[in-house]
């Protein structure tokens, strides 16, 4: 591998669909050649269990990317994968490690000026869910809720969420 061109603190990488022909695959392994961290942070949908089950759209570059994060963890960075809706299999083993990759249901980020923050998959947060999810009575207090599907959501960024961004949540903890 040659040298990574820049280095984070942390990279924050969610909602690949990892097994879909909308992953983008090779554009995120592109960044992850050029990019280095000392923390990745997986936050959720990474891989597509979903369309994986109906029949992936697996291809090279996918497997690439899985071979990227995993190198990266072996050379001393630290990977938290937080599994969200569509790879929800995973939560069953939070709290556990695979190799050098924790899975965990959230995780505490702390900036660099000491602010900390909990990092979450955004379907924490989901009232209407169209498969078997319940969802929780009360919703944790957020700075924002985004989620063009709720009569609730009052952040006017709905509109970005068919182009495919990604959206964390981040819920102060201090």
């Amino acid at each position: 591998d040659a040298r990574p061109e820049i280095s984070y603190r942390s990279i924050f990488i969610s909602d690949v669909h990892l097994g879909t022909r909308a992953a983008q695959a090779p554009a995120l392994l592109d960044f992850l050649k050029r990019a280095d961290a000392d923390t990745y942070y997986l936050v959720g949908d990474i891989v597509d269990f979903w369309k994986v089950r109906r029949g992936p759209a697996w291809a090279q570059s996918d497997n690439d990317v899985i071979q990227k994060l995993l190198r990266k963890a072996r050379k001393g960075s630290r990977v938290v994968y937080i599994p969200g809706n569509h790879d929800e299999a995973l939560r069953e083993y939070c709290g556990l490690n695979f190799g050098s990759i924790e899975i965990r249901r959230d995780a505490i980020f702390e900036t660099a000026a000491g602010k900390k923050y909990i990092v979450m998959h955004g379907d924490e947060f989901d009232v209407v869910v169209l498969d078997h999810h319940q969802a929780d009575e009360e919703l944790p207090p957020a700075l924002a809720i985004v989620n063009p599907n709720r009569a609730d959501d009052l952040s006017g960024l709905g509109h970005l969420a068919a182009v495919g961004l990604v959206f964390l949540t981040l819920v102060a903890v201090t």
